[in-house]
Parts: structure tokens; sequence; C-alpha cells
């Protein structure tokens, strides 16, 4: 671990952030872009799951090394950047933490309210293109909860706990660090286009004040897993009835929709005739 009192530890955080911001902006403008456009063109489940295996193990592997490539260097600064932020007299306090925690459950009754209620409509609103992410049978219900959960994990522990701290070892100043944070993490979302990376820095704000207000990078890991599940694995099986979609026994979902691609009639989804590929 770098110490914060070294002259040099600055220099060496600013190289290896930007080296690791530059690989992956590089790699959400070009790589992410280009998969995810080939895999709107995926009608095969068993090409959507290869590709969400895919994901899952390139997210693990990019963000969760860089967390712990990060944090080796920086985790000195974790508690040094909360400690000032909590200096704020407001977020420290009780009341401010009762107030998050009201926010948290009335957000989760309100969540799953509005899902259930919305059974009958035939659209999802959405920000940003993620519509093809949906799964649309039981088994890609498992890589969505295989996604949601890593990136609650890795997600957070990159942009919440080793970006901030490696901004703040170099700037020596928090609000940098927080914001600079919240707007890499928005870019990386590039694929989902302008409106994505707008939603995603408003959902990384969220997360982040969840983390400094309650000082637990561990409900902030849960909160977002648990919003990711919600889109991945709650809305299709509540408004499509994807858990009856099976890939051996084609059961149709309870309605086809123009929002969410789904399966417009009763076939065998694994033996459904695969539609070329983007180059």
């Amino acid at each position: 671990m770098l110490s914060p009192t070294n002259p040099a530890t600055p220099w060496i955080l600013a190289i290896a952030l930007v080296a690791l911001i530059v690989v992956m902006v590089i790699r959400a403008s070009r790589k992410d872009k280009r998969e995810y456009r080939r895999f709107k063109m995926l009608r095969t489940t068993k090409r959507r799951q290869a590709m969400f295996r895919r994901w899952v193990l390139q997210s693990f592997a990019l963000f969760g090394g860089a967390s712990v490539v990060l944090l080796v260097l920086d985790a000195q600064f974790v508690p040094l950047l909360l400690a000032e932020v909590r200096t704020v007299e407001w977020i420290a306090s009780p009341i401010t933490q009762l107030i998050l925690a009201g926010v948290l459950v009335v957000g989760a009754i309100v969540t799953v309210g509005g899902i259930i209620a919305a059974r009958s409509e035939t659209e999802i609103p959405s920000i940003g293109d993620v519509q093809a992410l949906l799964p649309r049978n039981r088994a890609e219900l498992r890589w969505g909860a295989a996604l949601s959960i890593n990136a609650g994990l890795v997600e957070e522990l990159l942009f919440r706990l080793a970006f901030p701290a490696a901004i703040f070892g170099i700037t020596a100043n928090a609000i940098v660090a927080i914001v600079a944070s919240i707007v890499i993490f928005g870019l990386l979302h590039l694929y989902q286009g302008v409106p994505g990376i707008v939603g995603s820095m408003l959902l990384g704000a969220v997360f982040m004040a969840i983390y400094l207000i309650s000082g637990s990078i561990l409900l902030a890991i849960v909160v977002h897993a648990l919003f990711d599940l919600r889109s991945l694995v709650l809305i299709p099986i509540v408004l499509f009835k994807v858990h009856l979609v099976r890939q051996g026994n084609g059961l149709a979902p309870k309605r086809p929709t123009a929002a969410v691609p789904a399966v417009a009639k009763p076939v065998d989804v694994a033996e459904a005739t695969p539609t070329p590929e983007a180059p």
C-alpha cells in the first residue's frame, strides 16, 4: 500500500488510474458497443447465454481485478476520504441515516408495487438501450441474476471505493474524487447511448450517497445488486412470465411486447432459427 505521506504516491496513483481509465474507455467505446450491437441480433438462447457468460466473466476479471489492484495501492486513502466526507455534519447525522433507511424501504415497496401494478402494461419504461438484456426464458434468468450480483459487487468496489480513493490520493479533494468517479461510471455505459450514460450517472450518485451516508460499502453493493435484479429478474418474471419458457419445452411468455423482445408464439427457444450476426 502506498503511504499518504510519500510524495511519490500521487504520481503513482495518477499513472495507474489514467492507464486504467484509458483501457476502460476504449473498451466501452469500441468492444462493448460492438458486442452489444451483435448481441441484439442474436435469436437463439444458446448464443445469448454464451454472451451473458462472457460478460459476467469479463466484468468480474476486469472490474474486479482493477478493484484489487487499485485497493492494493490506495487502501489507506479509503478511510481518509470517508472521514473527510463525514466531517460534514448533516452527512454523519443519525437523522440523515434514518432518512436514508426510510427512503430505501419506501423505494423498495414502490418498486415492487409498481411492477406488480404494471402487469397489464405492454411496454417497460427504461433509461438507455437496455431492452435486449432482459432474459427471455428460465435459463437466461440465471444469467440475469449472475449479471446483477456481479455488477453490484465489482462495480461498487471499483467506482465507490477504489476509484474515489485513488482520485482523492491524487487531488486531496473529496468533492473532485466523488464527482469524477460518478462521471467515469456513467461514461463506461456508453453502449447504452446518451440516456444510458445520464441514467447511470444518476444511479451512481445514488449508490455513492448510500455509501457515504451509511459508511458501508456492503450496503451499496446490496442495493446495487437488488436494483439490477429488479430489472433482469423481477420484471421479466412478473410482467412477461419468462420463468415459464423452457429451453426444451417452449412455453410462450404471457404476451409479446414491443418494448421487450419476447417469444411471440410457442416455439422451442433453443432450436429457433438463428439470425445472422452483425459483422
